[in-house]
């Protein structure tokens, strides 16, 4: 049993209680309270994701978990098990609100996190349109309803990064956690060296915005964004990829809605508005 290879592990969990934390989508978590020290989370992962875009990976989240030690941007990474009850890692509980507003401190910790090397052992993401479109129909491929989203592939044609960054991989509103001591990353099961742009789609995926947070970000909080990540190329390059990853998010957003998530279903909806618009600038 997990709690059994828990408290085998640290022994003062014995007495301790779980409590199940909400927002994950893949995983399973809790959080432990100890009476001296910082509380802890014990995260269940549910086996190699079915997602078709976002991977679930312990062995790369303890990883990034322990190369990010003394960063600041993510919680500390304190034991790797197999349990009968699958693998977890257990890692310090970083205390918060979920990120709501203010896109221009997102931004600085973008910018933060992708001035650090990315570790070798991490899978590299390719980049481009040429990318973006065979992933795109990849997951159409998974789908039964794919022609509102087919018609709307884009066609301007870009080229793949030339510089690549760390990237956590889904920095969506729930994996940003506020507090005191500022902005933190949590759920890094996901992470990749790539094109700098893929992070900046992720959190400016109208989609996103929306499932996690309730709404789009406006136009001023996406200029707040890129007025403190501060890398103007990253900025052009990203307005030019901008109707591929809508494409791609609308496409995924399909897959959601026909897996047992309706209310992806509206979020397709925004990313194909999303991309219309994008087209026109």
């Amino acid at each position: 049993m997990l709690v059994d290879a828990i408290t085998a592990e640290f022994s003062w969990t014995k007495d301790a209680t779980w409590v199940p934390l909400s927002g994950g989508r893949t995983n399973f978590a809790w959080k432990l309270s100890r009476a001296l020290g910082d509380d802890v989370v014990v995260k269940l992962y549910q086996g190699p994701a079915l997602n078709p875009l976002f991977r679930n990976d312990p062995e790369s989240e303890a990883l990034l978990l322990q190369r990010l030690l003394g960063t600041g941007l993510a919680p500390r990474h304190l034991a790797s098990l197999s349990t009968d009850a699958g693998e977890c890692n257990v890692y310090s509980h970083i205390p918060g609100e979920t990120w709501q507003k203010d896109a221009s401190i997102v931004g600085e910790l973008m910018q933060t996190l992708h001035r650090i090397p990315g570790p070798t052992e991490l899978r590299v993401a390719p980049g481009g349109s040429d990318a973006l479109s065979a992933k795109t129909v990849s997951i159409l491929a998974k789908c039964k309803d794919v022609s509102r989203v087919v018609d709307a592939r884009p066609e301007k044609e870009v080229c793949e990064a030339q510089s690549l960054v760390l990237l956590h991989g889904d920095i969506v509103p729930g994996n940003l956690i506020l507090n005191e001591t500022g902005l933190h990353l949590i759920d890094w099961q996901c992470p990749l060296v790539g094109d700098p742009c893929e992070d900046i789609a992720v959190f400016l995926s109208p989609a996103m915005q929306s499932l996690y947070r309730g709404s789009p970000l406006l136009d001023t909080e996406i200029i707040d964004f890129f007025k403190a990540y501060g890398v103007r190329s990253a900025q052009i390059r990203y307005r030019a990829l901008a109707p591929w990853f809508h494409w791609r998010m609308a496409a995924y957003c399909q897959w959601q809605s026909e897996n047992g998530r309706p209310d992806y279903a509206a979020a397709r909806d925004l990313e194909l508005a999303a991309l219309q618009r994008s087209r026109n600038r």
